[in-house]
This record gives C-alpha cells, structure tokens and sequence, in this order.
C-alpha cells in the first residue's frame, strides 16, 4: 500500500483522538487518525459529560450540540458516600452534570473532527513506532497489508494498553487491580425484580441505573483473581448478582458484558521526543466518579493548542513540555481522588466512622462547593509563575463565559476563543480612538465580526492606565485584542487568555498587573512577531 505523509498521526479515534484533531486541524495542521475498529462499537462505556467538559466545549461553540442531546442533573458523582454535590455554586459555566452516552459523544466529535479536514482511517492497527530527530514511522496493519505512515509528531489516543506507550518505552507506574466489578447492559425478565439505584443483601451490592429500553448492572465479581480474564458471560453476571442479593433474578438477555478493575497506573512522562500521550494511554483509574471521557477531554484541549503552533514553528521554548508538566499533575490528582472514592466504596465497616465524617462535613455548603469542584476538574488551575501571591482569582483558571458588551450588540467570552488563538480581552469599553478588534463569530473560523466595543449600561471595568502599551505588546506576538465591557463583578480590566481558556496574565480594575505581560506573551504565544495561530 502505498505511504502516507501527515503532520501529526493520532492513533484511537475515541474522545481524546477526535477533539485533538479537530483542534490541530482549528490550527490548519495536518492531521490523520488511525482507529483498529472498522466501525464505532454499539455499547457506552461512559454516559456523562461533566461541568468541565462542556466549558472547555463551550470555548469553540460546541457545548450547545451536546446539551441539546443529554439530560441534566444538578449535582455531580461521588462514589462511595450517600450524599450529593451540588453544582449550583460551582465555579462553572454548565452547573449540571449532562446524561449522554459516550457513543454519542463520539459521533458528535467524529462529525466535528471530519469537518475540519481531519483524516479518519478505521481499520487501521498501529503495529511499529520508530521516532528519529525529524520525526515518527509508524507502520500500521489494515486489510490489505501493512502500511507506513510518517509524520512530525505522534500522540496515543489508545487507551490503557496504548501501544503507542509500549512502543515508544514509557513506563506506566502504579497500583494493580486488588477488586474486579461485572458490568452488563441487560433487559430484565421482570424490571420489577431489580430496583433502580444500589440493592444490599447478604453478599453484597447491586448497582442498577436505568437506560433506555435496559439497565446497567454492576456488582463484585465473586471469581478468584486467576479467572479475571475469564470471558464475561450472562450466566456468569447473573450468578453474581445472585450471590450478592440471596435471591435468583433472572437477567433475559445481555446487550454488553465487561469486567473492569480498580487499577490505578499514570505515564510516568507524557512526552517522549515526538511521541506524546492523552486520556486513557497516559492514565487508568477507577471508574468512580464517571470521569474517564472527561479527563481525556481535557487532555486533548490542552495539548492541541500547544503542539499545533510546535508543528507550525511559532511556540515559544518549553511550550509542548507544559502539556506533560499541566496535565500530568491534574491525572496524578484525578488518580487519588478516584481511589479514594473506590475505597470509601469497599463493604468494610472499618470505613463507616470516615464515610460518617465526610458525609457530615460535605452538608457544609463550601465543603460540598470544594468536592464538587475537586471531582469534576473546575478546581483545575495551572501554574502561570505569577509572583505576586495576591493574584487575581482568575489566573490558572478557565475564565468564566462573561456577559461582553459590545457595538454590535452582546456577546460571550467563549466566542473570542472559537478561532483557538490567544486573546488579550480588554474588558474597559470601546477601544482607544483608531485601535479596533476582531471577534470570532459563533461558528468559528471564517465567521468574524468587527467590534468597535461599547461601555454600556455596565460602565467601563477600570482605568485605561497602560492599556496602550499592553495592546501593542499583544499585537506585537500575533494576539488578538478584543475590546467589550461587562456589567458583571469581577474586578479585571484585562486579562490574557490562553487559546484553552485559561487566564495567563490578568491587570486588575485597579491597574496592578498580576505578572508581567511581555513575559506571559513570550512563554506562551512566543517571540514579538510570531503569529500564533491560522
């Protein structure tokens, strides 16, 4: 067959496959996935999208097509406590967790990703990697032979057994599994025989959640650990749930039938040369808390930026190794959150005085606040070297979608960020006689509006003292200067947004600066004149 060229080869076309393409292809570089499946598999291994997810979705006008598809719930999951965090206050834009099955999820980003001009190739098997100072190998096996494919840069997208990780010798430290759970998507006999929610009896647990035309049933698996890779069977999850209850129900027929574990296990380096990793290929862990798709999510957004001005030759010294240091520290933070969970989960009444205080603690209203966060990602803040330690509370953090104010009439942070370029979003009213901005329409690249800014009912947010300077610094590295007001409380007059959202330099309503400019725009926009983006 014959060879194929490409900028950046991603192999596994699930969540973190599919944003990451379509992120570099936002920055027009060019981008392939290899996926073994010939087609999408029938089954939803997860069915949520947490506040995070859709926030970061929110910030390229995607939010929308996955809200109007799920259902809502106001709180957020946490296994192993009988209590309910509550998203209300959370520091989000999207106070809910979404109902959606990942098989949609995945379509909904394969159609995105394919939009963009991603190359999709299924059944393709990722067999070799070979990386050398130009660039990565890969050769991959389809139906009619093997195939070789070059590209600039590498990244596995292929889950916990990623052979990307395997072939390019990252060590992938950690915990074995000490438990195993059954899971099956069945139709049951009688649906009045198992109740919806967790079932107690003399052996054990049952876990059903309702789905639509079937349930979701997951209990222990009673077999010795030498039989795990045994093949999971309705005979086998029906004795299980048996076993559990004391009481025979009978399950009539199975859709899906997994068993999965508590092994928790993170990539010791999430790049090596030219060979990086996302979701599931750089981290395993518990099931608790139904963070999995989320997490790779936020892998993708974070590093699609990052490496598509690598490939383009305009990112600043270290940008790509701030994937590994961001992300890294965040999975390293999701693994001990989601053991703890899993552990507050076991039957031992050795755990019932920790259960008891957490439960009593999370009914204080900023506890339940701090879990909620901590759980979904919205705590998320990355490192941005800000010397002063009064920093503005937005700096590290994804911005919220503010109320903007223009001559054009309202807008919404998220739409100066759907061209996935960085912004310096100057929040002090219409821009100084003859400087004018451009805003990214809601439809992404090719969909500007020009914006001449208004003060609004709203008033200008602080003084212009420096503002002269700090658009022209801007300007001087390729970033967009957008100018808007906003009746909203938040005492920023301008603030440096990273192409993922997140605040990397911040001036105050009071003038003071929280860092220096000039040297956020060179970490992460890179050298004066350097556009970052298309």
């Amino acid at each position: 067959m014959t060879a194929l060229d490409t900028d950046v080869l991603i192999a596994g076309a699930g969540p973190a496959g599919l944003l990451l393409a379509a992120e570099l292809r936002l920055a027009g570089v060019r981008t392939t996935i290899v996926e073994r499946h010939h087609e999408r598999p029938g089954f939803s291994r997860g069915f949520t999208l947490n506040a995070r997810s859709l926030d970061l979705l929110a910030r390229r006008g995607l939010a929308g097509r996955f809200v109007e598809e799920g259902w809502q719930a106001p709180q957020a999951a946490f296994s192993g406590l009988p209590l309910t965090l509550l998203l209300a206050e959370a520091a989000t834009d999207h106070p809910f967790t979404l109902g959606i099955p990942q098989l949609r999820v995945e379509e909904l980003l394969e159609r995105h990703a394919t939009a963009t001009g991603a190359e999709l190739l299924r059944g393709h098997r990722l067999v070799t990697v070979e990386q050398d100072d130009g660039g990565v190998t890969a050769v991959v096996a389809t139906d009619g032979g093997e195939r070789t494919i070059r590209a600039a840069y590498l990244v596995g997208c292929d889950g916990g057994r990623s052979t990307v990780r395997k072939q390019a010798r990252i060590a992938f430290p950690g915990s074995d599994a000490t438990a195993h759970s059954l899971l099956g998507d069945v139709v049951l006999a009688d649906p009045e025989s198992l109740p919806l929610g967790v079932s107690t009896g003399p052996g054990g647990q049952v876990l059903v959640i309702p789905r639509p035309g079937y349930v979701r049933v997951v209990t222990e698996d009673p077999a010795p650990r030498e039989d795990g890779d045994a093949p999971v069977t309705l005979a086998r999850l029906g004795a299980a749930v048996d076993q559990a209850l004391g009481r025979h129900v009978e399950l009539a027929e199975a859709l899906w039938l997994t068993r999965f574990g508590d092994a928790a296990r993170q990539a010791d380096r999430y790049r090596r040369g030219r060979v990086l990793l996302a979701g599931d290929a750089a981290h395993i862990h518990p099931p608790a808390g139904a963070i999995g798709v989320n997490v790779a999510l936020d892998d993708a957004f974070n590093l699609g930026w990052k490496l598509a001005a690598t490939v383009r030759g305009t990112a600043p010294a270290g940008l790509l190794d701030s994937y590994h240091d961001e992300r890294h520290k965040a999975g390293a933070e999701v693994l001990a959150n989601t053991r703890a969970q899993a552990l507050l989960g076991r039957p031992d009444e050795r755990l019932d005085p920790l259960r008891d205080l957490l439960t009593r603690l999370a009914g204080r209203p900023e506890v339940n606040r701090a879990l909620a966060e901590t759980v979904t990602g919205l705590a998320t803040a990355y490192p941005m070297h800000a010397p002063d330690p009064g920093a503005h509370r937005w700096l590290g953090r994804l911005v919220p979608d503010l109320r903007l104010r223009t001559a054009d009439g309202p807008a919404r942070l998220s739409q100066t960020l759907t061209a996935g370029r960085p912004v310096l979003l100057a929040l002090t009213g219409p821009p100084p006689m003859g400087e004018a901005d451009t805003l990214s329409g809601p439809d992404g690249p090719g969909g500007t509006n020009t914006l001449t800014g208004s003060n609004g009912p709203g008033g200008p947010a602080g003084p212009r003292e420096g503002n002269h300077h700090d658009h022209a610094t801007a300007r001087a590295h390729g970033v967009d200067v957008v100018f808007a007001s906003c009746p909203d409380d938040h005492g920023a007059a301008a603030v440096l947004l990273r192409p993922d959202g997140h605040a990397a330099w911040v001036r105050a309503s009071g003038g003071n600066a929280t860092g220096d400019l000039a040297e956020a725009l060179r970490r992460w926009c890179g050298p004066d004149g350097q556009a970052p983006g298309p």
